[in-house]
């Protein structure tokens, strides 16, 4: 965990949305090297790292639009990501663009069996109008510098409290539409993004008094661009 100070904002997990977790579970888990712990319908994927933590939320919309936040993994061979049940998507670049079995792109970036490392998430990519403005935002909360790639097109984060991967902030023409279905959440504090620029979309519910088995204990906020993410205080 970052030793940050208490009330700076860190990084805390990634969450991928799932008409059916289990299912999910059995694609994500190898894909990315990590175990699965199945959770009323939800599963987390964890190692000994907490950061690395990824969970399968249960909803009930399907995928409907190209994913606006997408996953970059390590990978001995596409053949392997083939037989978990991905089907490739574009090979004509460096990397190849790949699909998990419910349509959600990611890109596999092959490397030797001997570099293979364990944990094989290499990084998150956001597609954005703004790359610039939205990675500087981001690095902004996390206190670091935002970084611009030599081609000009996209920025990163590669560095920030928890981060254990760099964050990519890509260049699309198109305007973000619908809930993105890979979301990051964070530690920190609601006012301090609120007052940065972020927005509610759903505050926790003991602070609305709607108790039940769908009561949320975080706040859900948007960044600039409209990117849900999740903010816990810490205990």
């Amino acid at each position: 965990m970052s030793s940050s100070a208490s009330n700076a904002t860190a990084f805390k997990d990634l969450c991928l949305d799932t008409t059916d977790a289990s299912v999910a579970a059995l694609f994500w888990a190898p894909v990315l090297g990590l175990s699965a712990q199945h959770r009323d319908g939800n599963v987390r994927l964890v190692d000994d790292v907490d950061e690395h933590t990824v969970w399968l939320n249960l909803v009930p919309e399907e995928k409907s639009s190209k994913n606006r936040v997408h996953l970059d993994v390590h990978t001995a061979a596409v053949a392997d990501l083939e037989a978990f049940g991905a089907r490739v998507l574009d090979d004509t670049q460096p990397w190849t663009v790949m699909a998990d079995p419910e349509g959600g792109e990611f890109c596999a970036f092959v490397r030797p069996s001997d570099q293979l490392p364990r944990y094989r998430l290499y990084e998150v990519v956001v597609d954005c109008v703004d790359p610039g403005r939205i990675a500087t935002w981001w690095a902004e909360q996390f206190g670091v510098e935002a970084q611009r790639d030599p081609t000009g097109t996209a920025w990163y984060l590669d560095d920030g409290p928890g981060l254990p991967w760099e964050m990519v902030f890509d260049a699309v023409p198109e305007p973000k539409t619908v809930k993105n279905r890979v979301h990051w959440d964070v530690w920190g504090t609601t006012a301090t993004l609120l007052a940065a620029g972020a927005t509610v979309l759903r505050r926790r519910d003991d602070q609305q008094g709607l108790p039940g088995r769908d009561a949320i204990s975080w706040d859900v906020l948007a960044d600039p661009e409209g990117n849900e993410f999740c903010v816990f205080a810490r205990e």
